[in-house]
């Protein structure tokens, strides 16, 4: 009897919230269609009013523990959960009782989230010697099976698509004399995944050529299994490969393996990308004379994370250069685990590798071993590398090793982009400064209400029930998206550092609160207009009467709900300001900068030290907010600047 009346009781509440939703929308609907002079009672309550919604507690919780009563803000307010009064208590429940999977489709579509459902590609038939313009998300299996000759070329392709993806199992397989072109392949995207499983095997001649693919994409996930396998002399070139994008993983596995003569070009590959992660397992395992080059590989990338793994384990004759490799990167880690085992007259060379301005860390495990008449070079390369168990070190050459941040020539570089740091001294009116690319690469999310986040998991430790939430495979793009998230939440807080990842605006409120005290403000740049040009300065005024503060600033975190990472920053100044066209003087922007008084704890390879020169404690250092990233300050009477 008792489970019968508590699930009456339920019924009855949703039906309850949901004649009151439709009685608010009809009561909302005869009032703005009513032609009768307005009375003078309060104004017609609207949908966004319904006590019961999202939005609406938000508020509630809003004016309860920010003391001011200056206008709430637009911005924030408009990134608060969709979902209607029902659907709350609907998807809440589900998410108590640990059953959100079972509605996911219609959790994601109505809370406004990123989830990866529905992406399996279209399979269909194609012509030979095609050109592959502005098509999106097609299959190619078994396309170009035992070709001889002829040519493809893939241009435009799913250029723009919000979720790319495209499947090509065992093209080319067995061809000879067959070339493949990627030129401008899911350009712009947001998320794009491409499956290479035993492409051009057993090929003969011929080549592949991977150009302009998949730049700036926020997640790219590419994998590459046995890919030119067994093949004989069919050349592979990959050139300005997944440049500017932003988290994401590639995977090559047993590439190359059993091939004979099989050149390789990795050139601008992952440059100016965010956290990008290769694999490479067994690749080129088994090869004849095989001829690999690491040109400009994650060269000016942010923490690029490279595992070679049984890379040219019992290959002959082969040749791998790693030159310009993670150039002028933020910091990376490379792992080489039984590279070159049991090979034979391998020669690899490393030439300016690990030059970043901010260190890196390399593991060499089991490096040759077993290897035969094995040459290793190392000329102008990094420090902070462990040598574990290598061995044939009498073959091995280091040639100005750990001369960290130069080139060849000896020259300092200074890759970072022009505009991203700059000095308070040109927080004025009438300054022409560089703009960065602010602009905001994540997909568009809205925060989950705190009655919804609060049952779901959120560590590492639970990694498994929240894959099981949001139906996350194994090894897949979505659950490097976790990883990355959660490991960056819970990683210890730099030193005078106060963080937190939060989930809901309601958490962001709290941890806001909690730093500056109740009586705060945020802001935020109000566009991407003036990105990567030339600008001016228009009106400037310090935030506080330009007072030494101190703040809070959140970013975005990729992750299937809208989720920042906020973090205390002390002695600072803030600054807003107008930002005008170049040529008419016109406003096409509002932006906000903060510029760090106190550098002394920074590293001194940061990269605002790299492009501006000077050192920690010498010097502030400025930024703009970009956009969708925000900063919370104390309020005062300057506070509508």
């Amino acid at each position: 009897m008792y489970s019968i009346r508590v699930k009456l009781n339920s019924v009855v509440f949703f039906i309850f919230l949901f004649l009151l939703d439709s009685c608010l929308n009809v009561y909302s609907l005869v009032e703005a269609n009513s032609t009768t002079s307005p009375s003078p009672s309060p104004s017609p309550i609207s949908k966004e009013m319904n006590p019961f919604t999202p939005k609406a507690s938000l508020i509630r919780y809003w004016n309860k523990h920010i003391s001011n009563t200056l206008p709430k803000s637009s911005f924030l307010l408009s990134k608060s959960s969709p979902l209607s009064s029902v659907q709350l208590a609907f998807f809440a429940k589900l998410a108590s009782q640990k059953t959100l999977s079972s509605h996911l489709t219609s959790f994601c579509s109505s809370a406004g989230l990123f989830c990866l459902l529905g992406s399996k590609p279209v399979d269909e038939n194609h012509p030979t010697d095609s050109n592959f313009a502005f098509y999106n998300n097609k299959q190619f299996a078994n396309y170009g099976n035992s070709r001889l000759g002829g040519a493809d070329q893939f241009k435009n392709y799913s250029d723009g698509t919000n979720f790319a993806t495209g499947s090509f199992t065992r093209y080319s397989r067995g061809s000879t004399g067959h070339h493949e072109d990627f030129s401008s392949y899911a350009s712009d995207g947001n998320v794009a995944t491409s499956n290479f499983s035993s492409y051009a095997s057993s090929a003969t001649g011929g080549s592949g050529a991977f150009k302009n693919y998949m730049p700036r994409v926020n997640v790219p996930d590419l994998r590459f299994t046995s890919y030119d396998s067994d093949g004989n002399g069919h050349k592979l070139s990959f050139s300005s490969y997944s440049d500017d994008t932003n988290s994401g993983s590639q995977g090559f596995t047993n590439y190359g393996k059993n091939g004979n003569s099989v050149p390789t070009e990795f050139t601008n590959y992952g440059t100016t990308s965010n956290v990008i992660g290769s694999t490479f397992t067994g690749y080129s395992e088994l090869g004849n004379a095989g001829n690999d080059s690491f040109k400009g590989y994650s060269s000016n990338a942010n923490n690029p994370s490279n595992n070679f793994k049984s890379y040219g384990v019992g290959g002959n004759g082969g040749v791998d250069t790693f030159t310009n490799y993670r150039d002028s990167a933020n910091a990376g880690t490379d792992s080489f685990q039984s590279y070159g085992k049991n090979s034979n007259s391998e020669k690899t060379n490393f030439v300016n590798y690990g030059n970043s301005f901010n260190v890196g860390f390399d593991t060499f495990k089991e490096y040759t071993k077993g290897a035969v008449d094995q040459s290793v070079g190392f000329k102008i390369y990094g420090v902070n590398n462990t040598f574990k168990e290598y061995v044939n070190k009498k073959d091995v050459t280091f040639a100005q090793y750990t001369k960290q941040g130069s080139s060849e020539d000896g020259s300092i570089k200074t890759s970072v982009e022009e505009g991203k740091f700059f000095r308070e001294s040109m927080m004025k009116e009438g300054t022409v400064m560089k703009m960065p690319n602010i602009q905001d690469w994540m997909p568009k999310r809205s925060f989950l209400p705190r009655t919804i986040s609060s049952k779901l998991p959120f560590s590492i430790n639970e990694l498994p029930e929240l894959k099981r939430a949001f139906q996350v495979e194994d090894n897949s793009t979505m659950e490097s998206v976790l990883v990355n998230a959660l490991s960056e939440c819970e990683r210890i807080p730099s030193p005078g550092e106060t963080k937190q990842c939060v989930g809901s605006i309601e958490d962001m409120i709290d941890f806001v609160v909690s730093v500056l005290g109740n009586n705060v403000v945020v802001r935020t740049t109000d566009n991407v207009k003036g990105s990567k040009q030339d600008v001016v300065l228009g009106k400037v005024k310090g935030i506080n009467g330009g007072r030494v503060t101190k703040s809070v600033s959140c970013h975005q975190s990729l992750f299937p709900y809208l989720l920042y990472y906020c973090h205390s920053v002390p002695k600072v100044r803030v600054y807003v300001a107008d930002i005008l066209d170049v040529e008419t003087k016109v406003k096409i922007n509002h932006g906000v900068a903060i510029c760090h008084v106190d550098t002394s704890a920074w590293s001194q390879s940061h990269g605002a030290f790299v492009a501006l020169g000077s050192g920690p404690g010498l010097i502030e250092v400025c930024h703009w907010i970009f956009e969708n990233d925000m900063t919370w300050s104390t309020a005062d009477i300057d506070v509508q600047a």
